[in-house]
């Protein structure tokens, strides 16, 4: 097993999207929207390393081949000259019209090779920004309604879509982002461990590999430290996007351990334990500002996060192991459940 990891074998990563406007369903923007560079200065500033991008993110649908290249070279230079990266690129499959209905899954044969084209343009752009991961979250790949499509032909569909971007780029990984519900009713793949059966049927498994987000787990009433762990085992836990969650409802994004600092912790612990950070994997921030947050002060949900991710990592290594190791040993989990309260009280 690797050396437990410390402070500094951290690498932080963000989407350009965790700053944003706070318009949600029930309500317009209550912030103006920031260009990228503003957003850019803002995460160096907070010590972030790494940029997630959407394939859209860094370059407009209408961009030919030669103007994603030339804008996609842009934006490395810019990150170049921050000290940052890339860190994937995730193809934006359900925000279009033709996505409507799962394009991958979609009964219409023109639907999914779009959806396809859609993929090879998005490995395109990573290549270009310097990343050889792209990231999967099937959105709509789904249903509302059982009976709209066949779940062992989606199924197959969704393998062959996984296999073409495969072969269309030798060193191209898929990372999946799987989550049980929103925006369609029921999805397709919902777990972890879903995903990583599909995994071991493409053409090249050693490619497929999990990124696991806090919320996505607890909204499948897991516990994301068993989702991690289930990855680890796997050797498949390539990425995590850290936040929380408040019931099994919608998608919150709220602040890392903003809701359960004891379930934030038992995910940073696991990272601690098993050397996570140390073979160049990434933590990933996906948290949102509240909607009634000020502009001025709308990066405080990802300053706050990382502060309590090094928070848990301190408390991680210094909790005292002997003690937590003699209530297992001697099955006396309740004084356990009261060590464990203790120390995160600072006790």
């Amino acid at each position: 097993m690797s050396q437990w990891s410390k402070k500094d074998d951290f690498k932080f990563s963000v989407g350009p999207w965790n700053i944003h406007t706070g318009a949600d369903p029930f309500g317009p923007p209550v912030r103006p929207e920031r260009d990228f560079d503003d957003k850019l200065a803002v995460f160096k500033k907070l010590g972030f390393d790494y940029i997630q991008f959407h394939d859209d993110d860094a370059v407009p649908d209408s961009a030919s081949a030669s103007e994603r290249e030339a804008t996609c070279k842009k934006i490395k230079q810019i990150l170049d000259d921050n000290g940052m990266k890339a860190e994937f690129a995730a193809p934006r499959l359900w925000e279009d019209e033709r996505g409507i209905d799962g394009p991958v899954t979609s009964n219409d044969p023109a639907i999914r090779q779009w959806a396809l084209e859609r993929g090879k343009r998005c490995i395109d752009v990573a290549r270009h920004l310097g990343t050889d991961k792209i990231v999967w979250w099937p959105a709509r790949e789904g249903t509302y309604i059982r009976e709209s499509k066949d779940a062992p032909a989606a199924f197959e569909h969704m393998l062959d879509w996984m296999n073409a971007l495969l072969d269309y780029d030798k060193d191209i990984k898929i990372m999946g982002e799987m989550k049980p519900n929103e925006p369609m009713d029921l999805m397709y793949l919902p777990s972890t461990g879903h995903w990583l059966a599909m995994a071991y049927l493409t053409n090249d498994p050693s490619r497929v590999g999990a990124l696991i987000e806090s919320a996505h787990a607890i909204l499948l009433g897991l516990d994301p430290s068993d989702e991690f762990a289930y990855a680890l085992f796997h050797k498949k836990l390539w990425g995590v996007h850290l936040n929380d969650q408040n019931g099994l409802k919608f998608d919150e994004d709220k602040a890392f351990g903003a809701v359960d600092l004891r379930r934030a912790f038992n995910q940073v612990d696991l990272l601690v334990r098993h050397g996570y950070g140390q073979n160049g994997e990434i933590v990933g921030l996906d948290v949102k500002a509240m909607r009634t947050q000020k502009a001025s002060e709308a990066h405080l949900h990802l300053k706050h996060s990382m502060e309590t991710f090094y928070d848990l990592v301190e408390l991680a290594h210094n909790i005292d192991r002997e003690q937590w190791k003699s209530f297992v040993n001697a099955r006396d989990y309740e004084s356990l459940d009261r060590f464990i309260i203790r120390s995160l009280m600072g006790k």
